[in-house]
């Protein structure tokens, strides 16, 4: 077992408060978007062994079936599958999607033959990976995943009672479903951007007006606080096509303890809040609004599902030995969780494949069934456990596990 270090990334949107709360620090006055908790490229974690403090990626690459056990190597290759993070949100996420794998693979080899740069801005793809991934909330989480059905975007977009807006409420009234999603966000992503901010600009007040009004008629209570949701993400995004493009969507509420799982080809973004996140070990982004980043319209077409979906809320469901899984359709990562009782005795973790171990609330303690070492995780504090490793958990807290599903 190794105790984790790990670095904190600052992105503008993170919070100031919510990691440095969780971890035990004090705040700098920054946002700390995510804490990196794996051996990726960009943060790898930093273990000690017998030579000194090493980076996971480098430990991993020494000896990739020591690490990761010869099942995982042999499923994934010889890097670590996944990426897990906690991520505090203050303001809105860039709208985004991720390709499956065969998209993935095409963009990258054409991007290579084409010779663009891999750290270009207008580079979509770092890698041939897929990115599906998963968010737990750790707190009260707001988000967007998935298209709306198009008669209620048309719905939304039509209340707001702006001018720019009507062609689209229109097309999403006449055309068949997928085909009128695709044309509209099109529309959105390719409009004059003068025009476009004028539109997002009414928009927004016309938002904020209906989100204070009392529910009335075919103003419910619920619509009124979809368009508090989408007033809050045009004020960080003043004139961005992408509050359009994000009115499209569902909005999604977590509460402590739900998941939600996103696919390739689902547009999603995070809004605000606190939860653990795992990925599939991926770069692979493609943005479509709310940021100043590269929008590459027509690769975002070609990868984006223009599918009406209902989010499906994950929530945990326990075996008999207590680990509450959230099940997810890939085999790259498997999150669960523990809620551990003082003298509900010990749990112990399969040991066929690498493990990243989480403390969320409490303490826990992992021992190693070996040697007996013990390991004592607080509030925030993570580790790495080797395939072959056999470990039980005990204590009085919330452990979250991070491992692969061969």
């Amino acid at each position: 077992m190794d105790r984790l270090e790990n670095t904190v990334r600052p992105y503008a949107w993170g919070s100031t408060t919510a990691l440095p709360e969780l971890l035990g620090t004090p705040p700098t006055g920054e946002p700390q978007a995510e804490l990196w908790m794996g051996a990726h490229p960009g943060a790898p974690s930093r273990v000690e062994r017998a030579t000194g403090t090493v980076s996971l990626l480098d430990a991993v690459s020494a000896d990739p079936e020591g690490e990761l056990g010869e099942r995982t190597v042999r499923a994934f290759g010889p890097r670590l599958p996944f990426l897990l993070k906690l991520l505090a949100a203050a303001s809105p996420l860039s709208l985004q999607v991720h390709p499956d794998l065969a998209q993935a693979a095409e963009g990258y080899a054409d991007e290579e033959e084409r010779g663009v740069p891999l750290d270009a801005p207008h580079r979509n793809y770092k890698d041939t990976n897929h990115k599906p991934e998963l968010i737990c909330a750790l707190t009260p989480f707001d988000g967007l995943c998935g298209f709306r059905a198009a008669d209620d975007a048309a719905a939304l977009l039509d209340g707001l009672d702006v001018g720019g807006l009507k062609p689209y409420v229109d097309i999403l009234h006449a055309r068949p479903e997928s085909d009128a999603l695709r044309e509209v966000l099109s529309a959105v992503l390719t409009a004059d951007k003068d025009e476009m901010a004028e539109t997002v600009a009414q928009a927004t007040a016309a938002a904020e007006r209906l989100a204070e009004e009392e529910p009335s008629g075919t103003l419910t209570a619920g619509r009124i606080a979809e368009y508090a949701v989408y007033a809050g993400i045009a004020r960080h995004y003043p004139g961005d096509p992408g509050v359009i493009a994000a009115m499209l969507l569902n909005h999604v509420h977590l509460r402590p303890g739900e998941a939600l799982f996103l696919g390739a080809g689902v547009p999603h973004a995070y809004l605000d809040g606190l939860g653990v996140e795992i990925m599939a070990n991926s770069d692979n982004v493609l943005r479509c609004g709310l940021t100043p980043k590269h929008v590459d319209v027509p690769e975002l077409l070609r990868i984006v599902r223009f599918e009406p979906t209902e989010p499906a809320i994950l929530r945990p469901e326990a075996d008999s030995d207590e680990e509450e899984l959230y099940e997810t359709p890939v085999d790259e990562f498997r999150l669960s969780r523990y809620v551990l009782a003082p003298g509900a005795g010990s749990h112990p973790l399969d040991a066929g494949a690498p493990q990243i171990l989480l403390c969320t609330a409490g303490q826990a303690v992992l021992r190693d069934t070996d040697n007996g070492a013990e390991l004592t995780l607080d509030r925030g504090g993570s580790a790495f456990v080797p395939a072959g490793e056999r470990v039980h958990v005990s204590g009085d807290g919330t452990l979250f596990r991070a491992t692969v599903a061969v």
